[in-house]
């Protein structure tokens, strides 16, 4: 099983994780602001995560970590 960590206090809400997951578990949280005033980067289900790391590499601020 995956684990994805995700900094969100560095996260602009650019989208770009949430094209690349093939799985379409990531979202951007529109009910979360972080410390910059951007709606961050979430997953809906870590358990369904094939650790692929798609989101991590497209991510231009290298905001999220995949383990597996």
């Amino acid at each position: 099983m995956a684990k994805v960590t995700f900094r969100t206090e560095l996260c602009k809400g650019c989208g770009l994780c949430v094209s690349a997951c093939p799985k379409h578990l990531l979202y951007i949280d529109k009910d979360r602001l972080n410390e910059k005033g951007h709606s961050p980067a979430a997953m809906s289900d870590e358990s369904q995560c094939i650790a692929c790391a798609f989101c991590a590499t497209m991510c231009p601020d290298c905001v999220i970590k995949v383990e597996k």
